[in-house]
């Protein structure tokens, strides 16, 4: 479950710099890169508490 967290935290900022400089798609990509960083920390978070 893990893995799949990071692979798609980095294909969210792959396509946030794609449309962040060649497309300008708007706020849905950025609102999509924030919610897999909060996915990551929360990861990040409960694995180490346990």
């Amino acid at each position: 479950m893990g893995n799949i967290l990071y692979i798609l935290a980095v294909i969210l900022v792959i396509a946030w710099l794609v449309g962040f400089f060649a497309f300008h798609l708007g706020n849905l990509i950025h609102i999509l890169l924030v919610i897999a960083i909060v996915a990551v920390l929360l990861r990040l978070i409960r694995g180490s508490a346990r």
